[in-house]
């Protein structure tokens, strides 16, 4: 095996970290709109995690975050794609 191959990990395939998606445009207003936000009020997440890179998020690309949840089974979250110590 080479070397790049044993560095190889799937980070999006390890248990603890929850589905991420990135939203389409109109999704994106639905949320915008059902909150009464603009998308620099979510939460951040930084372009360098490697869930973004892996995924393929751009900087202002809004992600729904899945999570597992022991008392609503599932819940989402919503973070905005900011550049590096952009806050």
């Amino acid at each position: 095996m080479k070397k790049e191959e044993e560095k190889t990990f799937d980070i999006l395939k390890h248990r603890l970290v929850p589905e991420h998606t990135i939203l389409g445009e109109a999704e994106k207003k639905v949320l915008m709109d059902k909150y009464n936000i603009i998308p620099q009020q979510l939460p951040k997440i930084d372009s360098t995690d490697p869930v973004v890179k892996s995924i393929g998020a751009k900087v202002g690309d809004v992600l729904k975050v899945i999570r597992s949840s022991h008392t609503a089974g599932t819940s989402e979250y919503f973070r905005i794609v900011i550049k590096e110590a952009d806050e």
